[in-house]
Parts: C-alpha cells; structure tokens; sequence
C-alpha cells in the first residue's frame, strides 16, 4: 500500500519529462538552455544524494525524508507555474532536484530492509514495474493535457497536484522498519562464503588436486565506473532526445507524448518481466547482456539517421526496446548496489547515476545544437559499450 504514494509522484514527473524541454523551446529558449538547467540540477543532486543517503542511514529514519522530497516538489512545482523567465526556472528546478532526490536512498533500504535478500530482484522489479506505469500515466495525462490545450501553468500545477497527493499518501500509509539489519547480514554471508571458499581451495591445493576456479571477490570500483558510463550514455541519449522527435521528425508535442509513452509501456512490461524467478537466479551474465544491447539499440539509431530511413514508428520501437531493456538493468544494478554499498553510504549509488547523468545531459544538448544528433547517437553507443566492458571486469 505504501507504494501507491509513488505511484503518484512518478505520475507527476513521467508529465514533467516531456513538457519540460518542450516548455523551454516555447520560452525561445534553446537546446543549451536545456542542457544548462538539467546538468546543473543534476550535478547539485551529487552532494545532495550523499547527505540524504548518510542522514537516513545515520537516524535510520526513512519516512521523514521521503516526506520532505515530495511536500518540497509539490511546493517548488507550484512556484515554478507562476515563471516565464528561464534564469528563474533554472534555478527553481536545481533547487527542487536537491529536494527531488531525498526520497531516492530512503526507498531504496526501505525495500532492501523490509525482504530477505532473495528477494531483493523481485522486490525491486515490483516497486520499479508500479512506479514506471505511474510514469506512463504520466505521460498519457501529458497526451491529454496536451490536445486539451492546457497552458503551462495549467499543466505545472497538474504536476504539483499529483505530487502533493503522494505526499499525502505517504504521510498515511508509510512507516519506518523496526529493525535494520539485512544488509548487514548480506555483508556477514559474503564474508563467511569467501572465507569458506578459500578454505576449500587451499585444502585442494596441499591434497594435490588441481584447481580450476579464481578465489577473488567483485570489483567494485569497476561496478561503480559502469553506472556512470551508463548513465552518462543515457543521458547523453535522452536529453535532447524529446528536441529530436518535434524538431526532426516534424512530431507534434501530443505525438512526442505518444512516442514515449511506447517506451514506458515496454518498461513496465520489462520490470514485470524481472519478478520472473528465472531471471532473479540469474547472476551477472544477465547484465552483460542488457548494457550490450542497449549499445546496438542506440548505435542502430544512429545507423536509421544517417541512411535517412528514420520514421516516427521506427524510432518509437527502438525507444520502446530501450526502456524494456532499462527496466531489467536498473532491478539487477539496484539489487546488486544494496549488496555491495555498505551501510551508511546508501546516497553512493544516486551520486553515480546523477555524476554520470549530470555529464550527459548538458554534453547532449550541446553535440545536438553544435553538430547533429547522429552525434549523439553515434557517442552514447560508444559510451553504452564502455559500459558494458566495465561491467564485464566487475563480474
């Protein structure tokens, strides 16, 4: 039930996706303005995801700073329908996303405390799979809101309504675990398994029989420099991307909302599709994969724009393959993050998607207003295999 306080804030942020850079170009304002406010916000999300992450860890306290990020969206959102200057909306948005970001690490040990470890995968699917259909829902009322012919204010105060309403929610239905202990007895059996792990294979080395398997444990660093890569390449991807479908393929802001709501459907499909148990059993193989494909996903886009053989359904469907694939790589990287971060430092791994996300999304823009975007195609899938080539030392 608490879950559902979600549902209405992605709802809320899946309509200010879209209308946002769409918003900014009717301002006259253009692709680098976009770029300038979203790496700016995103950067300010750094420092800010550490303190929220330490702070909720510290207190062990949860509920108090999902609270604050949503009543403080709602409040921000509300001021921001009354601004038609975009120095004044570039600075109201930064302050909100430090805001924004403060339910991030609460709801991630929230789920991680309150399920056994087996269950992380699944758990994080279910919430990930509620939250993105909140997202598409988002998206549809932009469709609507769209054809409707709301002005700005009149959407901006939609996004603000349904932000408050999660911060009602939650105020209601959510609670704080009693206890906090499950990374803490993750972190306990990896230690015993290596223990024991090494134990055996010294016992096969002084019996004299050969050994064919490595005693080594994850890179994390390795893990750590793949978030970033992916999530500089999703950025990069995805910033001016909502810019190429209205300016390129002459898409109306109604279709560009259509568009993308493609492209969360199939990530509601796929973060359905990880509460599969054969896909939870699988281990690091799986994310190999999914960074892979994402890379000829994007490379493919690029491919159909420099042929001239773009349309508006070819590159819905590319888009809809991506957020399939985005939806299994977050619940695996989510899940494993939990198990890797130690306790007390639960923000690090918001600071990395933000520090990847913060460099992609002014880059973006920039390569889109300076050169094209088959620019922008053309890095992000190089940017995307990085990716997959530094998860591959981590596993």
């Amino acid at each position: 039930m608490w879950r559902l306080g979600f549902l209405f804030h992605e709802m809320a942020f899946g309509l200010l996706s879209i209308f946002l850079p769409l918003y900014i170009i009717t301002l006259n304002g253009s692709l680098l303005d976009l770029g300038i406010i979203t790496s700016t916000a995103l950067f300010l999300t750094i420092p800010a995801s550490f303190f929220w992450g330490y702070m909720c860890d510290k207190t062990r306290r949860y509920k108090r700073y999902i609270l604050i990020s949503f009543l403080s969206s709602s409040i921000i959102l509300c001021l921001t329908a009354f601004s038609t200057s975009i120095s004044l909306l570039i600075i109201l948005y930064a302050i909100m996303a430090v805001f924004h970001v403060a339910h991030e690490p609460p709801k991630n040990v929230l789920i991680a405390e309150l399920y056994s470890r087996d269950k992380w995968e699944k758990s994080f699917a279910l919430y990930e799979g509620l939250t993105e259909l909140g997202w598409l829902i988002g998206l549809l009322i932009g469709t609507f809101v769209s054809f409707a012919g709301f002005d700005a204010k009149a959407t901006l105060l939609t996004c603000c309504t349904l932000n408050f309403l999660a911060f009602i929610h939650s105020a209601i239905f959510l609670t704080d675990p009693l206890l906090v202990f499950e990374r803490g007895l993750v972190n306990i059996e990896k230690s015993v398994e290596f223990t024991y792990k090494g134990v055996t294979l010294a016992s096969k080395a002084l019996d004299g029989f050969p050994i064919y398997e490595d005693l080594k444990t994850e890179n994390l660093y390795a893990f750590c420099c793949g978030l970033v890569f992916f999530s500089f390449a999703t950025s990069t991807l995805f910033t001016p991307l909502p810019i190429f479908f209205s300016k390129n393929l002459s898409l109306s802001a109604s279709m560009v909302f259509a568009v993308y709501i493609l492209n969360s459907s199939a990530g509601v499909v796929g973060y359905f599709t990880a509460t599969n148990k054969q896909y939870t059993q699988e281990k690091r193989t799986s994310l190999l994969k999914i960074v892979l494909f994402r890379s000829i996903l994007t490379f493919l886009l690029a491919s159909f724009t420099i042929i001239g053989i773009y349309t508006s359904m070819l590159a819905a469907l590319i888009l809809a393959l991506m957020g399939f694939a985005y939806a299994l790589y977050h619940v695996r990287v989510l899940s494993l993050s939990m198990e890797l971060i130690p306790a007390g430092k639960a923000g690090l791994f918001d600071v990395l998607v933000s520090l990847g996300s913060a460099g992609g999304a002014f880059l973006g823009p920039f390569l889109a207003q300076t050169y094209d975007f088959v620019c922008v195609f053309l890095l992000a899938g190089a940017i995307f295999f990085l990716a997959y080539v530094t998860f591959r030392i981590f596993s």
